[in-house]
């Protein structure tokens, strides 16, 4: 019979396991950031220009490796959300301002993908953060009564008849 606190540690693992992934599409993300960051400003139009762009790599590489060292990456991991945040809107802003349509719309595309992929993965850590907290009571060597209900002592006689 499996206890309740044994049905999450599937789901912990799974959480965990994307966590460990997100962290390291973040730092790959950052460094492609930072060695493109020219190429990238000038395709995307958005504010602070190939600044804005390293400094984007720069905090996905710290988030990165925040995610991949913690012992609980939830923290890191809405950090990730934050930073996506910041993403959708110097992406919004730069084609605002007259950027590339096609270039800022695939853009726009990726990143709200991403950050669909960050705020579910942020909700589960978040609840197994939560259950993982919580002192569960363990009933599973419990049957229920303690035995069968005796028969009464008082015969059927006695009783007044109605």
């Amino acid at each position: 019979m499996q206890t309740l606190k044994h049905r999450f540690a599937g789901r912990r693992r799974a959480a965990h396991t994307t966590a460990r992934a997100l962290g390291w599409f973040s730092i790959g993300l950052g460094i492609a950031e930072l060695l493109a960051s020219r190429g990238l400003a000038r395709a995307l139009g958005g504010p602070g220009g190939a600044a804005g762009v390293r400094a984007c790599g720069l905090r996905e590489i710290a988030t990165g490796i925040g995610v991949l060292t913690a012992r609980d990456p939830t923290p890191w991991i809405w950090g990730r959300v934050a930073g996506d945040a910041v993403d959708l809107a110097a992406l919004g802003s730069g084609m605002a301002r007259g950027g590339s349509k096609l270039g800022g719309s695939v853009a726009l595309a990726a990143v709200a993908g991403v950050t669909m992929i960050d705020i579910a993965n942020a909700t589960v850590l978040s609840e197994v953060s939560r259950k993982r907290r919580t002192r569960w009571r363990d009933y599973s060597d419990r049957s229920g009564m303690p035995s069968l209900p005796q028969p009464s002592s008082t015969p059927n006689e006695t009783r007044p008849v109605l």
